[in-house]
């Protein structure tokens, strides 16, 4: 697949599930529900016009936005300084339609770090030095595109969603993950914490990509609070994805 053909056809796979989210209905506590597809879409399609330009041997995968990282940079465990500094993507970001008072989104004016973000990008600056060493051979997504906020501002994460809801958003999240794996063509699929890699292994039975699983480089996990880089590295090593 050409150069081009790699990231318009990811971009179109991008808006239709953009369209398609935009359709379902959460009910409280969700009260806020914020689709950076939408009003942060020139960030995203920079970021898959810059690297998702070609097959990746390696696909990372998260779960959903963060609420100092995608939600505010409309990349991928995109906190700030890395988006800005090290992907080199920066852009004026619109807000949600319906937008909490205790979640605005001020884009890259955004003084929070994404901690996950932080240490995620971190560890591939480290690894690969730039950004374009890095894409050579490996991406990063996200399962769900939404981040859902209560009523208090809290973060509720898809997995907390009632059954109904979760089965209508996982079942256009799983037709989209489908189509960028059929775009990609991965050798491995490394889910980033229990969720992203049980989503995984529950779409793609008995067929590849081969599937892994890495530490949730989040704060929130104790495990990842003491050198979640090296646990992260050492779990790549284990399964062969890096030697």
């Amino acid at each position: 697949m050409r150069k081009s053909a790699t990231s318009d056809s990811l971009i179109d796979a991008a808006q239709r599930l953009c369209a398609a989210v935009d359709k379902l209905t959460f009910a409280p506590p969700v009260t806020h529900v914020y689709n950076p597809l939408d009003y942060a879409w020139l960030a995203y399609e920079m970021y898959l016009r810059r690297y998702a330009n070609g097959r990746k041997r390696i696909l990372f995968l998260g779960m959903n936005p963060g609420p100092f990282g995608m939600v505010q940079t409309g990349v991928p465990f995109g906190q700030v300084a890395a988006v800005r500094d090290w992907l080199g993507i920066e852009t004026k970001i619109d807000h949600p339609t319906n937008e909490h008072p205790k979640r605005r989104v001020t884009g890259f004016e955004c003084t929070r770090s994404e901690i996950s973000g932080e240490r995620l990008w971190g560890l591939f600056a480290q690894r690969f030095g730039t950004a374009e060493n890095f894409f050579r051979e490996h991406f990063v997504a996200n399962y769900c595109p939404l981040a859902f906020v209560e009523s208090t501002g809290r973060n509720r994460t898809p997995d907390r969603l009632p059954p109904v809801e979760r089965a209508a958003l996982f079942a256009v999240c799983d037709e989209h993950l489908h189509e960028v794996v059929r775009i990609l063509e991965p050798e491995w699929l490394i889910g980033i914490g229990d969720f992203a890699a049980k989503r995984a292994h529950a779409i793609f039975v008995d067929q590849p990509p081969r599937i892994g699983r890495i530490l949730h480089p989040s704060p929130s996990c104790p495990a990842s609070n003491v050198n979640w880089a090296g646990k992260a590295i050492m779990q790549l090593h284990t399964l062969g994805v890096w030697t």
